[in-house]
């Protein structure tokens, strides 16, 4: 694919292959970028390239555990041989709220590296192996996947708050750093994704889905595509006066945020019908 705002440049997605960074991979690709897409799930980084690749997309395929300095290394080098050494656009995709504990109090060391690995670490990891292409070149842009919790207070995830809080400074402060080499830091807040990490489903728990208009000003979860589209904006030459910023995408949540604790005391909701 040749046409499309980001033609020709090749874009690094990590967790590509489902939910956003699915979206976000799929969505690069058809703006002409040459994706180069890491993941842990081989079937399904495979399944996402074959459909890249049959609606005329550029996709390379690296299988492997982006908390490992190993995938870390090959993925550097992966990237660096799709067009001589040259990256445009970096995507840090990766993070989840596992493992969880039911509070703070219950929770341990091992959960806590374990959420760092997964949330903050690699990101310092893959930035670090693959900003000095774009130093190199003079251009570059970087988009991280930080999430709403970074910005309010959420229940039984202090942990899991605090690293994507560091997420988003990274992103302030880096872009700061690499402005002089044109190269461009933002970040994406998410909520309410309806991925197979988080499926409808489990989030609505046999609600109705007619309360969504209760909780959520836009009245509908999101699409790993909403998420996609914002991605490629911060990765496109529209937003070259754009740095610094984490943007929540998230259909009005964080505007109307509140977490209320049950009238039942068994925990808490972000449902107002449910206090």
């Amino acid at each position: 694919m040749t046409t499309g705002r980001l033609a020709g440049q090749v874009a690094v997605v990590t967790g590509g292959a489902l939910g956003i960074g699915g979206g976000i991979s799929r969505r690069l690709a058809h703006a002409g970028a040459r994706v180069v897409l890491v993941d842990l799930d081989a079937a399904a980084a495979d399944a996402t390239a074959a459909e890249i690749a049959a609606a005329g997309g550029d996709v390379t395929v690296l299988v492997g555990d982006i908390r490992q300095p190993a995938t870390v290394a090959a993925l550097a080098d992966a990237a660096s041989a799709v067009a001589d050494g040259r990256i445009d656009v970096l995507v840090n995709n990766v993070g989840d709220f596992r493992p969880a504990s039911r509070d703070f109090l219950h929770s341990t060391e091992d959960q806590w590296q374990a959420l760092y690995e997964v949330n903050l670490l690699h990101v310092f990891r893959v930035t670090h192996a693959l900003l000095p292409a774009m130093v190199r070149q003079g251009s570059g842009a970087i988009i991280n996947n930080s999430t709403v919790e970074a910005f309010r207070g959420i229940p039984a995830s202090a942990p899991y708050s605090a690293f994507n809080a560091g997420v988003s400074a990274f992103t302030k402060s880096l872009a700061v750093e690499v402005g002089q080499h044109g190269v461009r830091v933002n970040a994406i807040a998410p909520d309410l994704a309806d991925t197979p990490q988080t499926p409808a489903e489990l989030m609505l728990r046999g609600r109705d889905p007619e309360l969504l208009r209760t909780w959520l000003p836009l009245g509908r979860f999101g699409r790993p595509d909403d998420y996609a589209a914002v991605v490629e904006f911060l990765a496109s030459d529209d937003a070259r006066f754009v740095t610094g910023h984490t943007i929540p995408v998230d259909g009005g949540t964080l505007a109307a945020s509140g977490w209320y604790a049950r009238a039942d005391r068994k925990g808490w909701s972000n449902m107002p019908n449910e206090a």
